[in-house]
């Protein structure tokens, strides 16, 4: 089930960033991984142009896990949670499809 897996790799980021975590992840800041989540985003364009889609699985988890990761370190300065970003779009998702979940119906 999508959510319970989430739910693992959210409750991984918060461990590796707590108390008994690994040095490295709990020295990170905004600034410091954002070169990472451009990486990411990159192999993940590569990815998608090869049709490597073993690849885009595993980019697409990089990926997943910049997000968490950013979500994590809002979280720890109380601005915002990962189910915050994950309602957060799916508002957007549906406001932007009224011809979808609303009266108003699209002609092609």
């Amino acid at each position: 089930m999508p959510g319970e897996n989430l739910r693992k790799l959210v409750d991984l980021m918060a461990h590796l960033r707590g108390p008994d975590g690994c040095p490295w992840d709990k020295a990170q800041d905004y600034d410091s991984v954002k070169g990472l989540l451009l990486e990411e985003a990159y192999e993940v364009v590569d990815a998608v142009n090869a049709r490597d889609f073993d690849a885009l699985e595993d980019e697409l988890g990089d990926l997943l896990f910049q997000v968490v990761f950013y979500s994590r370190l809002a979280e720890e300065e109380d601005h915002f949670a990962i189910d915050d970003v994950i309602e957060g779009v799916h508002a957007k998702l549906v406001r932007r499809h009224p011809h979808v979940f609303g009266e108003v119906r699209a002609r092609n």
